[in-house]
């Protein structure tokens, strides 16, 4: 999907040379129906002074023919559905700029995106220090909202959640809201009015939680509920009452209703960094065990962080692959049974 072996030729067009994630959600547009991908960490030109870093970009696709990749195409400044949201031409631009909320930050890492009523959602965390392999810390998760498609974005101060007191200055410390500092959002198969926002503590060794919403109250923290297998049911604003429904330790996480097994779906690497999947009736669970669909050892160089696309929920599955030696994205695909 990007950088130097990419036929998107990332580099020449966006000043993209490395990035990872490559979250994909569908835009929800029925006039201009687009892919969009969020990426984390993006450096450019490495001979160019601080290297083009950007917290973060974004790629836009109506490519559905998936056989042979995800083809981007030109970005344009200004234009909304063109290849990427552009600084300058050549050069797509940083779409969540710091909120200065935190006094030590080292990334905005998206780790959800979801399109409700003509606005584009992204999840993100903000990083207060990358710790040992697969582990980090966060200053608190948040959610940005676009309302032209990804090309201008702000940032909700009521979706602020934080690991613990203190973590930010001002902020009120929810308990339960540590263990929704990544998220992965779903929407339902037929008959469910909620949107679905999985979480996660920060870090690829956590467990899973999830909680529901009105699909007009994905930014309302006041509005969700949260699982309790405990109580056998959904506990309105409170997510300290949110209890594991997949045990860790859980990578990235990325979430769907698959039309072919008619069951929902859910992609993580697990603790082996093997890229598996689990099945459930809901989205509650209860989840089968993990079903492997890529070790670790056949794609050597470090894998991480599957994302499904939005528009592959049949038998035929495609998902972007983070490769930590190439910091870049790989394209996959498998075949269900």
């Amino acid at each position: 999907m990007t950088g130097p072996e990419s036929p998107n030729d990332t580099i020449g067009r966006f000043a993209i040379t490395g990035t990872d994630l490559g979250i994909m959600w569908d835009n929800g547009d029925p006039a201009n129906r687009q892919v969009l991908m969020a990426f984390g960490d993006t450096y450019g030109y490495c001979g160019v002074r601080g290297q083009q870093w950007r917290y973060n970009t974004l790629f836009r696709t109506q490519d559905g023919a998936l056989s042979k990749t995800v083809a981007v195409p030109d970005g344009t400044v200004g234009n909304r559905y063109s290849g990427s949201p552009l600084w300058a031409p050549g050069l797509s631009k940083q779409i969540i700029n710091t909120t200065k909320w935190a006094s030590t930050e080292k990334g905005i890492i998206p780790t959800a995106g979801i399109a409700v009523g003509g606005n584009q959602y992204v999840n993100f965390m903000s990083i207060k220090s990358w710790d040992s392999d697969g582990r980090w810390t966060t200053n608190y998760s948040a959610i940005a909202v676009s309302p032209d498609n990804g090309e201008h974005w702000g940032v909700y101060p009521g979706s602020v959640r934080t690991p613990h007191d203190g973590s930010i200055e001002g902020a009120r410390h929810i308990p339960g809201n540590q263990n929704f500092q990544q998220g992965a959002f779903l929407k339902p198969g037929p008959g469910d009015s909620y949107l679905y926002s999985f979480g996660t503590p920060a870090g690829r060794g956590g467990a899973v939680y999830v909680s529901r919403v009105p699909a007009d109250g994905v930014a309302d923290l006041g509005r969700y509920e949260y699982w309790s297998t405990d109580r056998n049911a959904w506990v309105p604003r409170d997510p300290g009452a949110a209890t594991v429904v997949i045990p860790g330790p859980v990578g990235e996480m990325t979430a769907q209703f698959n039309t072919y097994l008619d069951q929902y779906l859910v992609m993580y690497c697990n603790g082996a960094n093997d890229v598996v999947i689990r099945t459930a009736p809901a989205p509650q669970g209860p989840w089968s065990p993990e079903r492997l669909l890529v070790r670790s050892t056949e794609i050597p160089g470090g894998i991480y962080a599957p994302f499904l696309h939005p528009w592959s929920t049949g038998k035929e599955l495609y998902f972007n692959l983070s490769l930590w030696s190439a910091y870049n994205v790989m394209l996959m695909r498998t075949v269900l049974p």
